[in-house]
């Protein structure tokens, strides 16, 4: 018997989708058309805009086009009058933070974890075996966990263009932390 299985977007938990999670937020997809069309609308536009500056500024590196995209951004934000709300954004967003009329609120590290990396990282699931080790990207990993055979949290955290820091997590503890070089930890490009 030949079984077909298809997931949806709702059935796939993202990394982005996991960080809000971990900071209390839920996010609500534009499910109509309409909806959708308002949001990338903006966006097409920008960013066939960013690529026509690109190429009229003639471009050579990515220096120079990070320029130019700040540059638009900056326009975008503060002086470009917004076709769906028909004012600059920046205004806007003041006069709601003013009269109080926002959801943005402090960022607060959430329980139980310790630093920011711990939330805005990538994350993968390691298996703790007998040996209590883990595997992560062709390395092991001996960890102090009393409990074999269970799933524990890696959060993958880039300190640089070489380095990476790995906070092992288990029932809301932080286990270890390790530090790899990117080249001995075989994760795909996708993955780091």
């Amino acid at each position: 018997m030949h079984h077909t299985f298809t997931k949806f977007t709702d059935d796939i938990d993202p990394q982005w989708r996991q960080v809000l999670k971990d900071c209390g937020t839920k996010p609500i997809p534009a499910l109509s058309p309409q909806a959708k069309g308002k949001i990338e609308r903006p966006y097409r536009w920008m960013q066939d805009h960013l690529i026509r500056s690109c190429v009229r500024e003639n471009v050579k590196n990515l220096q120079h086009g990070q320029r130019i995209l700040d540059r638009e951004i900056r326009h975008y934000n503060f002086k470009q009058i917004h076709s769906t709300i028909e004012e600059i954004p920046y205004r806007c967003f003041q006069r709601a933070l003013d009269q109080k009329k926002t959801l943005f609120v402090s960022f607060k590290i959430p329980k139980p974890f310790l630093l920011p990396k711990d939330i805005f990282c990538l994350r993968a699931t390691g298996l703790v075996d007998n040996y209590r080790t883990v595997t992560l990207g062709g390395m092991k990993f001996k960890l102090n966990c009393n409990d074999t055979r269970v799933a524990v949290e890696i959060r993958i955290y880039p300190l640089n263009a070489n380095l990476v820091e790995l906070r092992f997590w288990y029932k809301d503890k932080l286990l270890d932390v390790r530090k790899v070089k990117k080249t001995d930890l075989k994760l795909s490009r996708f993955q780091l």
